[in-house]
């Protein structure tokens, strides 16, 4: 059973011979009931201040497990980021060694086909020089052969030249004998 301020204030009891004396227990019950009263409210503060209190509470817990949440979801983003980092640093690194085998590749290509193209230069400068010596050789050869023939058509024409003029000087020699 519950008793209120009021009840109490208003609470009269029976009256007997040689009973309690009636301006006192009245005056103790209605201070009795003002300071039950007075229990009352604050425990109703009381009671508010818990209820604000526990939704104050209620809220940081929202709060925090919302931050717990958020730290989660950004921790989770962080190593999906870093994943992807790494995964894309990768592919970079993948793709940058594939390019620099080509590109070494390519220069080897090139190398080889430059020293190709040397040792073909060098052949066609030995094939030049060599045809060139034969072409030479060949000249001097000619200039050799006719220098023969020329002294040779010389000493003719000298023999010749000395056959007419012995024969010339014999003709004037006979004619000075005659």
């Amino acid at each position: 059973m519950k008793i209120t301020p009021i009840e109490i204030s208003n609470k009269r009891f029976q009256k007997k011979i040689l009973g309690y004396d009636d301006a006192y227990v009245d005056q103790f019950l209605k201070e009795l009931g003002q300071q039950f009263e007075q229990v009352l409210i604050e425990k109703n503060a009381l009671k508010e201040a818990l209820r604000e209190k526990e939704l104050k509470l209620a809220e940081y817990k929202d709060r925090e497990q919302t931050l717990q949440n958020t730290i989660q979801t950004a921790s989770l983003m962080a190593e999906r980021m870093r994943e992807d980092s790494e995964r894309e640093a990768k592919l970079i690194t993948q793709d940058a060694e594939q390019r620099a085998q080509m590109m070494v590749r390519d220069a080897k290509e090139n190398l080889k086909k430059m020293y190709q193209e040397i040792a073909d230069l060098k052949r066609i400068r030995m094939q030049f020089e060599s045809g060139f010596k034969a072409l030479i050789n060949a000249h001097l050869s000619l200039i050799e052969d006719s220098q023969k023939i020329f002294e040779t058509q010389e000493n003719h024409i000298l023999k010749r030249h000395d056959f007419a003029l012995a024969r010339a000087t014999l003709a004037d020699l006979n004619q000075e004998n005659l």
